[in-house]
């Protein structure tokens, strides 16, 4: 079940997010994330009470999470997208997270789904997301699911200094 997070689940995700830190740290995954900037449990937090965070939940446990909002980053506007869109034309896919633990059990494309669905019920037909361009898991699943790399801007991502940060889209026929 794919749901809005509430304050209750910032625990969770805050354990996501700590998690794939530690990954990252002993060397085990390369995200391009540094754990005293981004994303913290502060982040997360924000973006429950912004009301713009999602949950995946199995069997009472929150295994992924991820922002969906129609905030495009400040450096999306760099981007070669192939097709112009309104802002109220596009939904953004920002954070996705899934636990270490529960990797390898299609959670991420569950996700992405649930993100491709919200865009057709809003009428939204440009999905647009980044990803760290260190970051070839992310890159490789989003690639299977139909997103385009259209380019990698070099800036300041979160408060990361030195990213570069691969724009991503998808158009749905709507």
């Amino acid at each position: 079940m794919i749901r809005k997070a509430t304050l209750d689940d910032l625990d969770a995700i805050s354990a996501i997010y700590d998690a794939i830190h530690d990954r990252e740290e002993a060397g085990l995954a390369v995200i391009g994330w540094n754990r005293a900037i981004y994303p913290t449990r502060a982040s997360g937090e924000a973006s429950i009470l912004a009301g713009d965070m999602y949950v995946l939940e199995e069997e009472g446990r929150v295994l992924a999470a991820a922002k969906i909002n129609q905030k495009q980053e400040e450096s999306y506007a760099q981007g070669a997208w192939t097709h112009g869109a309104a802002d109220s034309e596009v939904l953004v896919l920002h954070t996705l997270v899934v636990h270490p633990e529960a990797a390898g059990r299609g959670i991420g494309t569950r996700f992405v789904a649930f993100y491709e669905e919200c865009a057709a019920r809003m009428a939204c037909p440009h999905l647009r997301m980044d990803t760290n361009a260190r970051n070839a898991a992310a890159r490789a699943l989003y690639r299977k699911l139909g997103y385009a790399e259209v380019s990698i801007v070099p800036c300041v991502f979160n408060g990361i200094a030195g990213v570069n940060l691969v724009l991503l889209e998808k158009t749905l026929p709507l």
